[in-house]
């Protein structure tokens, strides 16, 4: 057993969010067990991203989000926070190497050159070192918003519809990227739409749907019934069965 186990790093307890009249998050509860990789599953608009925004800080919510015991919004909190937005944000008048100095600036970081060097080579940037950003295209400026991300080597990461707009070999490297950092006893949260993005990676799942929350799921458990991600997803979110889903798969 590691030192990891059994440790919440992060705790959302009835998190509400409204936009004017719309409800985005209806009294959101989860916690995430550190060195894990859990996957927030939902179609568009189940308020994925606002949960994920919340938790970062940058929105306004009722109820209570903690990092390591720590207020989201605390410096304690940030220390250990990475985040990876849906769309990336950049700065036209930096080239690629001076985003990632910003970054190293900005969290303190010392010998991170060898670091930065090796997530520009994954993701294949180490010849766009020099380039600004905005001559970035979108793929590029996607992948250097995930290096930027992954530079400070954060215990808690949040990804948010990370595999859009990649490229089959960066998706390839980030998946890679992903079980090392979770051997690594660091702790993701990974928001998509995509159910079989994640492949084997996910440990546990928060299946979303119009703002609630509709289930928790542990892999471990849903092996043991012989059921399927997919399976379990549709059956919260629509009602079919797997005996449905066979027949779906039949008429097809």
């Amino acid at each position: 057993m590691s030192e990891w186990d059994n440790k919440t790093i992060l705790s959302v307890e009835n998190v509400t969010k409204k936009y004017k009249n719309e409800l985005a998050c209806d009294n959101v509860s989860f916690t995430l067990p550190a060195g894990s990789v859990t996957v927030l599953l939902g179609p568009n608009g189940a308020g994925k991203s606002t949960i994920m925004k919340s938790i970062i800080g940058f929105l306004r919510y009722s109820g209570e989000i903690t990092v390591e015991g720590h207020p989201n919004k605390s410096i304690e909190a940030k220390r250990v926070l990475g985040y990876m937005p849906e769309i990336p944000s950049l700065y036209p008048n930096l080239t690629v190497e001076e985003h990632m100095e910003f970054v190293a600036r900005a969290y303190r970081l010392e010998n991170y050159r060898p670091f930065m060097n090796e997530l520009l080579e994954r993701f294949e940037l180490d010849d766009k070192r020099y380039k600004f950003g905005d001559e970035l295209s979108k793929g590029m400026s996607q992948k250097l918003s995930l290096c930027c991300a992954l530079l400070p080597q954060p215990k808690l990461m949040l990804m948010d519809e990370p595999m859009i707009g990649l490229d089959p070999h960066a998706i390839k490297e980030l998946k890679i990227l992903m079980g090392e950092m979770k051997r690594n006893g660091q702790t993701l949260l990974v928001s998509t739409h995509i159910i079989d993005s994640m492949d084997r990676l996910w440990d546990h799942a928060v299946i979303m749907q119009k703002g609630k929350i509709l289930g928790n799921v542990v892999r471990e458990e849903l092996e043991r019934q012989g059921r399927t991600l997919e399976e379990e997803f549709f059956a919260l979110t629509e009602g079919i069965s797997e005996s449905d889903m066979y027949s779906l798969t039949e008429e097809d």
